[in-house]
């Protein structure tokens, strides 16, 4: 049995607006990218939906389809990009206590960035 110390299971409380030491900064930025990854699976319920409508569009025409499937090749790679972007990009830091920060604002970043992309494909600029 795996016994965990109580500070796994309390919420520290963080005042994000003005994070104080590196821990809070390292919370916070982990905040951030985990509201941009939701965000992200939002944009990607809406437009995995559109492109699948597309494709029974394309079904019911008889014409050629594979939109949804070249949208999920597409993320796939674009998750992988990410990840691995974002390892090489705080890799400087690796050893020190900015590195989480580092790490989880790239993330947060290219999440917003591909979310907006995202919203592109079924409402264009």
């Amino acid at each position: 049995m795996i016994v965990l110390p109580l500070l796994f299971l309390i919420q520290p409380q963080v005042d994000c607006n003005a994070p104080l030491t590196q821990l809070d900064m390292n919370f916070c930025s982990r905040q951030e990218f985990e509201a941009a990854d939701e965000a992200l699976n939002e944009q990607w319920r809406k437009v995995s939906a559109h492109k699948k409508r597309n494709d029974e569009a394309a079904k019911a025409n008889g014409t050629e389809g594979g939109y949804f499937q070249k949208l999920l090749e597409a993320q796939r790679a674009w998750l992988s990009y990410r990840d691995s972007h974002c390892e090489a990009a705080s890799d400087a830091y690796r050893g020190g206590s900015i590195r989480p920060l580092i790490h989880n604002h790239c993330k947060a970043e290219l999440t917003a960035q591909r979310t907006d992309q995202l919203q592109n494909m079924i409402e264009p600029n």
